[in-house]
């Protein structure tokens, strides 16, 4: 019989240290939210695969579409020869973004790509160069979006220069004592010491941040960059990457704040594991680019055309984005008896439909990251068969992504798990 130890040594011999992998564990197979690794070890996840899985594994009616339209053909390239479902889901999806603007949509096949289309967009419609992003912020592992990115450990460390012209200011974390008008000062300030406004093409901001730890922002923050980008004629980019397809109990996060952004990303939850990024926007935005500027090879593969037209199926006819809130109830409830039971060691919990956080501390300190304790549950709870993910700028959050279809069964067995990890390590620490 294989082992995870087997392939893990065949794996390091062959896959650069740096696509290093989170936990020794090959999965063999997967349906909704279990998964089962080659030694056959079942595990729950609570990661979806960084929110990817948003509908399960192997959800039947995703499995039927792919294996419709790899029996029709699998790719002729959509900037070549396209076909139906591509302009279908287009259709979708500049339907299902906020606002009320008429929209057009772009494909690409990551969310870096996305992001990194959004700059040229931004920067072919204003004419402008520079580029504004958060602190903590996320957007991609390409030149471009590791710029963008606000946290340098491991995503940035050994791989620059970045490109010029990307400005970072703080992210708003009243947990961490930074609040909102410290963040839009900031603003102003570049604006006097670093870029004029009328230089700047666009804010690029997630509604909450993703891997910097999932702080949400305000609605009235997110107003105040609507309006700072309306007053400067800047294109306000909102990166929905992880928030979209029903994960905070909207379909975008930012119906919760009834914003429209200029332009925003979507992927990861968009087609139920198939590699598939979009850009939707404006139309007087998405047209500034001349004919040929934006695209890609694989871009809007029918393949994933037709999971992602599956997924959209699955999300309105199981009420998924009911089931998110659904899911962050149960999430809540639990976790605020094992934020009681563990006095001190979880200083925040932050819920969001189905994109859950805890942010583990020293003596209920917000000044005191316990990474150690943080990494030690990761590892713990992968013994036991559950999958967690950790992120935040300082490393100490435990982030919850299930898929939005889990039993309610499972979320208490993994959350028995979790609170066994805190019970067996609080000894320890």
């Amino acid at each position: 019989m294989k082992t995870n130890q087997q392939i893990q040594q065949r794996k390091e011999k062959v896959i650069a240290r740096g696509q290093g992998n989170l936990a020794q564990v090959y999965i063999e197979k997967a349906r909704n939210a279990e998964l089962w690794d080659v030694e056959g070890k079942r595990y729950i996840d609570f990661g979806a695969g960084i929110a990817v899985s948003n509908t399960g594994h192997c959800h039947p009616k995703i499995i039927g579409a792919v294996k419709k339209q790899i029996d029709a053909f699998s790719h002729t390239c959509v900037m070549v020869t396209p076909y139906e479902n591509s302009v279908t889901l287009a259709e979708k999806l500049v339907t299902l973004a906020p606002g009320d603007s008429h929209k057009k949509a772009i494909y690409v096949t990551t969310g870096a790509e996305a992001v990194e289309n959004c700059v040229k967009i931004a920067r072919a419609h204003t004419g402008r160069r520079g580029i504004i992003a958060f602190n903590g912020g996320f957007h991609g592992r390409t030149n471009m979006t590791m710029g963008l990115t606000g946290k340098m450990t491991p995503y940035k460390n050994l791989f620059g220069p970045f490109p010029n012209d990307i400005y970072h200011v703080p992210f708003p974390v009243n947990y961490h004592g930074i609040s909102e008008q410290q963040s839009l000062e900031a603003i102003e300030t570049l604006f006097k010491v670093a870029i004029a406004p009328s230089d700047v093409a666009a804010i690029i901001i997630e509604p909450i941040q993703g891997e910097g730890g999932f702080y949400p922002a305000s609605t009235n923050f997110l107003k105040a960059i609507r309006k700072l980008c309306d007053d400067h004629g800047i294109v306000m980019i909102a990166d929905e990457i992880q928030t979209g397809f029903g994960r905070t109990g909207k379909m975008f996060c930012m119906e919760h704040h009834d914003i429209e952004a200029d332009l925003m990303t979507m992927a990861k939850g968009i087609a139920g594991g198939y590699p598939i990024a979009v850009v939707v926007g404006k139309a007087e935005f998405m047209d500034s680019p001349e004919p040929g500027g934006l695209g890609g090879t694989y871009a809007g593969s029918p393949v994933a055309c037709a999971a992602s037209l599956a997924v959209l199926g699955i999300i309105e006819e199981e009420n998924l984005i009911d089931k998110a809130n659904q899911i962050g109830q149960q999430f809540s409830q639990r976790l605020q008896s094992i934020q009681k039971e563990f006095v001190g060691m979880i200083g925040d919990i932050r819920i969001n439909g189905a994109m859950i956080a805890i942010e583990l501390v020293k003596q209920n300190d917000a000044n005191q990251p316990d990474v150690e304790l943080t990494k030690k549950i990761v590892s713990e709870a992968y013994k036991k068969g559950l999958v967690l993910l950790s992120c935040g700028s300082r490393g100490n959050v435990i982030r919850f992504l299930p898929p939005l279809t889990i039993e309610s069964v499972l979320i208490d067995e993994g959350l028995d798990i979790l609170r066994e990890c805190f019970s067996a390590l609080r000894m320890t620490v």
